[in-house]
């Protein structure tokens, strides 16, 4: 499998998990409410986005934002699906040559660093994984049944799209 087919997998999955995550969240009001689960999922979704902008083609100027920005669960999920929305687009152009282009991480500044697009989008997956794992615990302790989201099982199910 070449990186890209693999980076593609991997965001593919990254889909179906967050729309799995989300909707088991949605389903259990005290995980909906919990300001935990909001914060940190607000931090996976902004992270998502700084990483596509961090790759993109910074045209425009990063929009920040913080968990306060978001009134309600609603207002997170649509940030969410926004992500991935655009996302998608993205792989459609990603070329192998784009694969191990420099991008700079802006946040990193003493000392700077520089990494592959490759790296990158390798580092939004992986880091979208680590928060559903958090999200999935803090659920549980709420009492709520998270969903299976590893990429085996995604694997084993098909490979289904995120169903939002």
């Amino acid at each position: 499998m070449s990186d890209e087919a693999l980076l593609r997998d991997l965001f593919n999955h990254q889909t179906w998990s967050d729309a799995e995550h989300l909707r088991a969240i949605g389903a259990h009001s005290a995980a909906r409410d919990d300001q935990t689960i909001r914060k940190r999922l607000h931090h996976l979704h902004f992270v998502q986005h700084v990483f596509l902008w961090t790759v993109g083609d910074r045209k425009s100027q990063f929009k920040m934002g913080k968990p306060e920005d978001y009134a309600s669960f609603d207002d997170l999920h649509a940030y969410a699906r926004e992500y991935h929305d655009q996302v998608a687009p993205f792989f459609a152009r990603l070329s192998n040559a784009r694969l191990i282009e420099p991008v700079s991480i802006v946040w990193f500044k003493d000392p700077p660093l520089t990494i592959t697009v490759a790296e990158a989008l390798t580092q939004c997956a992986m880091h979208s994984h680590y928060h559903r794992g958090q999200n999935a615990t803090r659920l549980r302790e709420l009492g709520g049944e998270p969903p299976p989201t590893d990429l085996i099982y995604w694997q084993w199910k098909g490979r289904p799209a995120g169903a939002w």
